[in-house]
């Protein structure tokens, strides 16, 4: 009797191990800080009721997060659509597999300046982050109205290239005359006086920009079972903050932006790039089509959005937890 008990001890105590250590599986996420974001950062707080453990690691950019993935140290990254293109492009073995926001773009002009149209940047100084989706929808939308462009004097517009962080500076200190800007920064300007909206611009071949998620193939093929709990764990943040408009203001505000960001600059930002979960082979293709024409990005060999944009565990996900 004895020796039974001491077997079902130790039987019990390899299974109490067997799962915690399950529970400890990691996932290494590279994120940025947007409010468009905001959702993906959440995964963290839930992580272990999903059974994993979320390492966020923030980045500047969307090609920091692609450098990242492509020295070994992410498994799933977040980044707009034209980074991950890039990515794919010079060789970042990865998987487009969900899309968490969409829109998050803004042209911003000086307010001194009335400006309206795209044509009225003839002349102008506009300011963008250089390899963000931003940059494409810019010149997408020049190229659209017959202007041309170059980071030197001399062209319709003069780009200068900036950090996110740097633009509403840039424009507040009348360094730039006008902004293609992400959120919440454009509403920032907007909010605070000194900048004024142009347009979203959403009316190129490209529409809506859908921000992606992308997964390492190491971690799709090899770690199966937990691609599948972070996929579940993402629509369950994704919904919540869909569902719970507070809950998404309060932590995008307080915890990602520690106050920085005021109520009406979160709900103008996340109406101009609401959280989603879905994502096509025929954005991603489109998108890349348009980097190649307007040429963001200088791709030798552009991928074929068929051949790695793989949704089956987002449509599991959803289905699993009753998500249209």
């Amino acid at each position: 009797m004895r020796l039974k008990s001491i077997c079902r001890m130790v039987c019990v105590g390899l299974l109490v191990s067997a799962a915690g250590a399950q529970a400890q599986d990691v996932v290494r996420l590279g994120n940025l800080k947007f409010a468009h974001y905001g959702a993906v950062s959440y995964i963290k707080e839930i992580a272990p009721k999903c059974g994993i453990k979320v390492e966020e690691h923030v980045f500047a950019k969307g090609l920091d997060v692609m450098q990242a993935i492509i020295a070994g140290e992410l498994d799933i990254g977040t980044t707009a659509s034209e980074a991950a293109i890039s990515g794919r492009a010079g060789g970042a073995p990865i998987y487009v597999v969900a899309g968490f926001a969409k829109g998050g773009a803004r042209l911003v002009g000086r307010t001194d300046l009335n400006l309206k149209t795209v044509k009225d940047l003839k002349g102008k100084r506009v300011g963008v982050t250089r390899g963000g989706i931003q940059e494409v929808l810019l010149l997408a939308e020049l190229q659209k109205n017959g202007m041309t462009f170059a980071d030197q004097p001399g062209k319709d517009v003069q780009l200068v290239f900036l950090a996110y962080a740097d633009l509403n500076q840039a424009l507040l200190g009348k360094n730039i005359d006008a902004m293609m800007q992400s959120e919440p920064q454009s509403s920032q300007a907007i909010n605070k006086g000194f900048g004024t909206e142009m347009l979203k611009p959403y009316d190129t071949p490209i529409g809506e920009p859908v921000r992606t998620m992308v997964m390492t193939e190491k971690f799709y093929k090899e770690k199966r079972p937990v691609a599948e709990k972070f996929m579940n764990c993402f629509v369950q943040a994704t919904k919540s903050f869909i569902e719970n408009k507070a809950l998404a203001e309060k932590y995008v505000r307080e915890v990602v932006f520690k106050g920085q960001i005021t109520k009406d600059d979160f709900d103008d930002a996340i109406g101009n790039s609401p959280y989603s979960y879905d994502i096509t082979p025929e954005h991603i293709q489109t998108t890349t089509d348009v980097m190649v024409k307007t040429g963001v990005g200088r791709m030798s060999k552009p991928p074929l959005a068929k051949d790695w944009v793989k949704t089956d565990l987002l449509d599991a996900a959803k289905k699993n937890l009753g998500v249209k």
